[in-house]
C-alpha cells in the first residue's frame, strides 16, 4: 500500500471520529443543560419538572454511551465525564429531595469514577438547599441537611486513589471547605435563635 492510500485511510477514520466527537459534544451539552434545569426545579420544589428533565437527560446519557461504544478514547474524555458528573449530581439530589434510594453507577449507566466526582458536586447542592432552608427559617431541617452532608463527606473521603485513576482529591478538598462554611452558618443561626428566645423570655417576664 502506498503512502497516499495510507493517508486516505487515516483521513477516513479520523473524519468518522471527528463527526462522532461533534455529536458527542452536542449530547453532552444537552445532558448538562437538562441536569441543570432539574437542579433548579428541585430547589424551587418543582419535583415533576425535575423528574421530566432527568428522564430526558438519562436518554441522552444512554444515547451517548451507545454512540461511543467503539470509541473509548472519546467516551472517557473530559467533556463526557463532566456531563456524567452533572447528571449524577442532579439525580442524587432528586433522590435526596424525594426520599428515594440513591441509584448505583450501573443503574445510571455511567462509569464509577464519574459517579464519584458527581458525589462531590452533590455536596455543593446540599449546601445550597441548606442555605435556602435557613432563609425560610427552617433551622431544624437545615441542621438535618448539614448532618447528612457530613455523612456524604465521610463516605467520599474513603476514596483514596491516584489522580490518574480518578481526580477525587479536588472534590474532597472542595467538600471539606463547603462543610466548614456550612457548619459556621449553622452555628451562627443556632446562636441567633438562642439569643432571640432569651430576649423573648425576658420580654415576657417583664410584662
Amino acid at each position: 500500500m502506498g503512502l497516499k492510500e495510507i493517508i486516505s485511510e487515516i483521513r477516513e477514520v479520523l473524519d468518522e471520529k471527528d463527526a462522532l466527537r461533534e455529536e458527542a459534544l452536542r449530547l453532552t451539552r444537552e445532558i448538562v443543560r437538562l441536569s441543570g434545569d432539574a437542579i433548579k426545579a428541585l430547589h424551587r420544589g418543582e419535583m415533576a419538572k425535575a423528574e421530566e428533565r432527568l428522564k430526558l437527560a438519562r436518554r441522552k446519557v444512554e444515547e451517548l454511551s451507545e454512540k461511543l461504544r467503539e470509541h473509548p478514547d472519546l467516551y472517557h474524555s473530559g467533556y463526557v465525564q463532566n456531563a456524567h458528573q452533572e447528571f449524577v449530581e442532579a439525580t442524587l439530589f432528586l433522590a435526596y429531595r424525594t426520599g428515594r434510594k440513591f441509584p448505583s453507577p450501573q443503574e445510571l449507566g455511567v462509569p464509577h469514577a464519574d459517579y464519584a466526582l458527581g458525589i462531590g458536586d452533590f455536596i455543593g447542592e446540599l449546601r445550597r438547599h441548606f442555605l435556602l432552608l435557613l432563609l425560610d427559617g427552617n433551622l431544624d431541617e437545615a441542621e438535618r441537611t448539614y448532618r447528612f452532608m457530613e455523612e456524604v463527606y465521610e463516605d467520599l473521603m474513603v476514596l483514596e486513589y491516584p489522580k490518574g485513576l480518578v481526580n477525587v482529591r479536588q472534590k474532597q478538598d472542595q467538600a471539606r471547605h463547603i462543610l466548614e462554611r456550612t457548619l459556621e452558618d449553622l452555628t451562627r443561626a443556632k446562636l441567633s435563635r438562642t439569643l432571640e428566645e432569651k430576649l423573648e423570655a425576658v420580654a415576657n417576664d417583664s410584662k
